[in-house]
């Protein structure tokens, strides 16, 4: 197939945060029954080199950086060299030493991404892990941020299903539909509905069922711009997240 995949298992760090520790129920209004952040995109969906090395981690972000951009300002995409760059810095492939095309962990590419900017122009402010089994944690990270960014034990199925639906095969859980038999891949999800989510891979929308979400995405997280924080959080509706506390407990972590 002339796709790469490059997710490695994830990487879980007692410190992270977590969204829903930072969601006010009580002031959060209703969440729309769905969300499409792409229709604001303009600028085609980059491959961002995953079709040749295993770089999803990477792309995810350069992704959802895609998003918000098209969303609170001027569209700004990143090119495959400038991902593969990311790719080198943060995990550590060398094009010359194809043995060191090892892909990444979203935490790791997430952690570096808060101290470093993105082409030196974007930076991830915070993150915050999501449980994925709580559609409306997840469906209120995407309405409220743009998106969220997710690992997946693809399945080889899910091969044949690409530029159709992901969904979980008729002979379920086993076989060519058994958890990672593919392997680990990392994509951004930017916009969701009543069957279903969409995200972003290998240059195209792709969409899922909520069946297949619950079957085979086993990390997911919630991104705060850092570049872009004042215009998302304006999108934010008064009191729905506590952006004070979360950055407390930031600089308790960074101390």
């Amino acid at each position: 197939m002339p796709y790469k995949l490059g997710r490695l298992a994830p990487s879980y760090d007692s410190r992270t945060l977590h969204f829903g520790d930072y969601l006010n129920a009580a002031t959060l209004p209703a969440i729309p029954a769905s969300r499409k952040w792409s229709a604001a995109v303009r600028q085609p969906w980059g491959v961002m080199a995953n079709d040749t090395v295993g770089d999803c981690t990477c792309a995810g972000l350069c992704h959802l950086i895609q998003t918000w951009t098209a969303n609170t300002g001027e569209e700004f995409t990143l090119t495959d060299t400038q991902v593969l760059n990311l790719y080198h810095i943060i995990c550590g492939y060398d094009p010359a030493k194809p043995e060191t095309d090892q892909g990444g962990t979203l935490t790791q590419v997430l952690t570096w991404s808060r101290k470093h900017l993105i082409a030196g122009k974007q930076r991830v402010g915070a993150f915050a892990a999501v449980r994925p089994l709580n559609h409306s944690h997840v469906q209120a990270a995407i309405d409220l941020f743009g998106g969220v960014y997710i690992g997946l034990g693809l399945p080889v199925s899910a091969g044949a299903q690409i530029g159709k639906v992901w969904d979980v095969p008729t002979g379920g859980l086993h076989g060519d539909g058994a958890w990672g038999s593919w392997g680990g891949h990392c994509v951004n999800v930017v916009d969701y509905d009543a069957e279903g989510l969409t995200c972003i891979t290998w240059g195209q929308p792709q969409r899922m069922t909520w069946r297949f979400w619950d079957a085979y995405c086993d990390e997911s997280y919630a991104v705060l711009s850092g570049t872009d924080w004042a215009a998302l959080a304006g999108k934010c509706p008064a009191g729905a997240f506590d952006f004070a506390a979360l950055e407390a407990d930031l600089k308790l972590l960074a101390a």
